[in-house]
């Protein structure tokens, strides 16, 4: 399989190739499949951290085509993980509808990190399906450097089952779910509307948002030039474009 210029890119940025060998798979939702894989040694050469993610490397026709994935329960001592599949049209879904156990895939591992904030007051999280992993994997880690701080979480959806997906909040932690509506307006208005000078606090509050590209970029300048976040207190990403 010949890779797009990315791969090229990558291996010229250090980036480190793992072979993935598929041990199962499960439905978590009518719209979301896991996919549990031994890690061909990653994990133990990695700097495991919470929100880590890797590109797959999908055959497209001969040619490479990467996506990116967050590791969803990573053992080190098994050397297994999981990945969680939407299940729409594209070449990473057709792939993980009719992989088998035994079946190989390729990954790369590029770098990145993570410190859980401190202090920290108070976790303001923003996501969607798509960034669940992710999100599970932060609030999980607040236990492993002792932290309390409880968690608001708005989280947007577009299909029925969305909401029965896990989330791994404790009793003192909130999640509103929002209805995809206009483009993702609704969502970035009714987290900006909520997120004010005077609900939070911008010295020792943390904000992560994780969910469409347009919505994360809006909502990221409101807590920057509204409410006045320092940008070190802000970890942003577009999970995906509309």
């Amino acid at each position: 399989m010949k890779r797009s210029w990315e791969g090229i890119v990558l291996k010229a940025m250090g980036a480190k190739d793992f072979m993935l060998e598929v041990i199962g798979r499960e439905e978590i939702s009518p719209d979301f499949l896991r996919v549990n894989v031994k890690d061909g040694g990653l994990l133990m050469d990695s700097e495991l951290h919470p929100t880590m993610w890797i590109r797959l490397w999908f055959d497209d026709g001969g040619k490479g085509h990467q996506r990116a994935y967050t590791l969803v329960d990573p053992d080190v001592r098994t050397g297994t993980f999981s990945m969680d599949f939407a299940m729409h049209a594209g070449i990473a879904a057709d792939w993980a509808r009719t992989v088998q156990p035994g079946a190989t895939i390729e990954a790369t591992v590029q770098g990145g990190a993570f410190n859980f904030p401190q202090p920290a007051r108070r976790l303001w999280i923003v996501g969607d399906p798509a960034s669940i992993p992710a999100i599970n994997s932060l609030l999980d880690a607040r236990s492993d450097v002792g932290s309390t701080a409880p968690a608001h979480l708005w989280l947007e959806f577009q299909h029925e089952a969305d909401p029965s997906l896990e989330v791994r909040t404790t009793p003192s932690d909130a999640v509103t779910w929002i209805p995809r509506k206009r483009d993702g307006a609704a969502l970035a208005e009714e987290v900006c509307s909520s997120l004010t000078a005077e609900a939070v606090s911008p010295e020792e509050d943390f904000f992560w948002v994780a969910c469409e590209a347009s919505s994360a970029r809006a909502i990221a300048k409101h807590l920057r030039k509204v409410v006045g976040v320092d940008r070190r207190r802000i970890d942003v990403l577009g999970y995906w474009k509309a």
